[in-house]
């Protein structure tokens, strides 16, 4: 039994819990003002998009960044996931796989053939992106736009609970904030990973200048979702100005303390759970 559990919390770690309200924010947004709560095809999703889907994106990446976590201080948590070893390679794979197996037959049953080719896009793009050698993990710019795959998410909402798509600005605005999101873990990773040989967006261009890729990308998304949400325009503003007083006053090219780095990622979690809430009663981003 003990042995048991010990492999649950496992893979657990590896699926990165501290990530599921952010997954759960994408899944939910087509809902706005409607009453999904009853669906067991709803819960279904937003279970597959923990555990299941974690499972692929992160088990995948940390299978390929196991030199460079081997540097990392906040790895081997359920915040920021599994610090993996080789001996861990074939149980991870295994798992990813085998994970998947129960609900891909019940989203072709209960969507059609056309989920195949959401599984088959989900697959593609963490391949491009881990893929050793040619991968977008180690090109800059590259690295950044393959967040977008994000937006696969949403398609796996809409098409599973009959949903419509978002609109296309509220796709861009949604890019861009995994976009964001993926810059600032690489601020926060960047010593790891210069220490690793890995070359990504914000290890090539600097500290104080990825902070301000940040800032721009943030004023950007709060330009777009403005015109729909003044609220959530002025929280991305309120950002940014954050990150442009900590590039030039605070931290500025020094590593971010992992007391910080732990405390933003919970209040994000917060911040991430309330809105939830808020974007789903107020259906701001959903319709034309």
């Amino acid at each position: 039994m003990r042995r048991l559990l010990d492999e649950i919390l496992f893979t657990l770690k590896v699926s990165r819990p501290g990530f599921y309200p952010t997954t759960l924010w994408f899944f939910l947004l087509p809902f706005g003002q409607r009453n999904m709560f009853g669906s067991w095809v709803f819960w279904l999703g937003c279970v597959y998009v923990c555990l299941p889907l974690g499972l692929m994106l992160y088990g995948w990446n940390d299978l390929m960044d196991m030199q460079t976590d081997s540097h990392n201080p906040r790895k081997d948590s359920y915040l920021f996931g599994a610090r993996l070893e080789p001996h861990h390679r074939s149980k991870v794979i295994w798992q990813m796989v085998l994970i998947q197996l129960p609900f891909w037959p019940l989203f072709v049953w209960l969507a059609g053939p056309k989920m195949l080719l959401l599984l088959v896009a989900m697959v593609a793009t963490n391949a491009v992106y881990n893929a050793p050698g040619w991968g977008w993990k180690n090109r800059p710019w590259l690295d950044l736009l393959n967040q977008a795959g994000y937006l696969l998410v949403f398609v796996l909402s809409s098409w599973l609970n009959h949903v419509p798509q978002l609109p296309a600005s509220v796709m861009v605005f949604s890019a861009l904030f995994a976009m964001h999101s993926h810059l600032f873990g690489q601020l926060m990773d960047i010593d790891a990973d210069t220490q690793a040989g890995r070359r990504t967006t914000a290890s090539v261009i600097g500290v104080v200048p990825g902070k301000l890729l940040l800032v721009t990308i943030l004023v950007v998304e709060a330009l777009i979702v403005g015109p729909r949400d003044t609220i959530v325009a002025a929280f991305l503003g309120l950002s940014a100005l954050i990150f442009l007083v900590d590039a030039f006053l605070v931290f500025r090219e020094r590593p971010y303390p992992s007391w910080a780095i732990k405390v933003f990622f919970v209040g994000w979690n917060i911040v991430a759970i309330a809105s939830m809430n808020w974007l789903w009663t107020r259906g701001t981003l959903v319709g034309n």
